[in-house]
């Protein structure tokens, strides 16, 4: 199959969803939610990740077990898939499950971009939350939390109600890598880091320097557990990325002491600032 060139447009429960082929890559696509850029996946080449926070979410993953190493993953937030591919690719093996509340999204995404065949994905349509309230302890060695409707994190995916759940069903040694979405002046991610490291404490942020200064809207990447993480090797694969990244460690003072977000104070992510993805692919 080649998407080059190719788009497809379709109405899903979250939006219009467009996968649009690039012109510069064969059997690469993105897939756009309501205009704005959601995932983006090479099918000849799924180690091939174009969106920087996500290649900052893959260097955590590479980072938590050794190379190669089978993990037992949940992805909370499905889109196209890209870290399930991403995880397939190198990680031969690894059983993995994603959650994603968009039934028909995740039709249209298996029948334009089917997944490998010996991959070991499997995707159930539901909450998120619901979902993991329903899962056994201890089932899964890394959560990726990456859930939006349309540009916005719910709500309740932001309380310390619903991390606890994420954290019962972590082993042990297990991580929670979250992607956090705001901008100036960073309440929003300031109280999602606080709320994280309540239930699990061992956290570093990674993101642009500009985003971490508050500076402009953009991703941050949250790596939490309950051991120490892998600082050093974060920091070296950050700075030698397409587009460099820093690591913040000082979490403490990123949050200003604030505390956890509850059920009962929780809000959506803010909303992206107009134009903020006009002249992304």
């Amino acid at each position: 199959m080649s998407l080059r060139n190719k788009r497809i447009v379709e109405t899903v429960a979250s939006g219009v969803a467009e996968l649009i082929g690039e012109a510069d890559r064969p059997e690469s696509f993105t897939l756009l939610l309501d205009g704005a850029p959601q995932s983006h996946v090479d099918l000849r080449d799924p180690t091939h990740l174009e969106f920087e926070y996500i290649r900052r979410m893959a260097a955590a993953i590479d980072l938590i077990a050794p190379p190669g190493q089978p993990l037992r993953v949940l992805h909370l937030g499905g889109g196209a898939l890209t870290l399930p591919r991403y995880v397939a690719a190198t990680r031969p093996g690894s059983p993995q499950r994603v959650v994603e509340i968009d039934g028909p999204l995740v039709e249209m995404v298996r029948r334009e971009l089917p997944l490998p065949a010996k991959a070991s994905i499997r995707v159930r349509v539901a909450d998120a939350r619901a979902a993991v309230e329903g899962i056994r302890e201890a089932g899964y060695d890394l959560v990726v939390l990456d859930v939006f409707a349309g540009s916005r994190t719910p709500a309740h995916l932001a309380s310390a109600e619903f991390v606890q759940q994420v954290a019962r069903v972590l082993a042990p040694a297990g991580w929670l890598v979250a992607n956090v979405a705001d901008g100036p002046p960073l309440k929003f991610a300031r109280g999602q880091v606080a709320t994280i490291r309540a239930a699990l404490p061992e956290a570093c942020l990674v993101a642009d320097a500009a985003v971490l200064r508050g500076r402009r809207f953009g991703n941050l990447v949250v790596l939490a557990g309950r051991i120490p993480p892998p600082i050093a090797e974060l920091t070296r694969r950050a700075a030698g990325d397409w587009f460099p990244g820093r690591v913040e460690t000082d979490l403490y003072r990123f949050t200003g002491g604030v505390a956890p977000v509850t059920d009962s104070d929780a809000v959506a992510s803010p909303v992206p600032p107009a134009g903020l993805f006009s002249n992304r692919k």
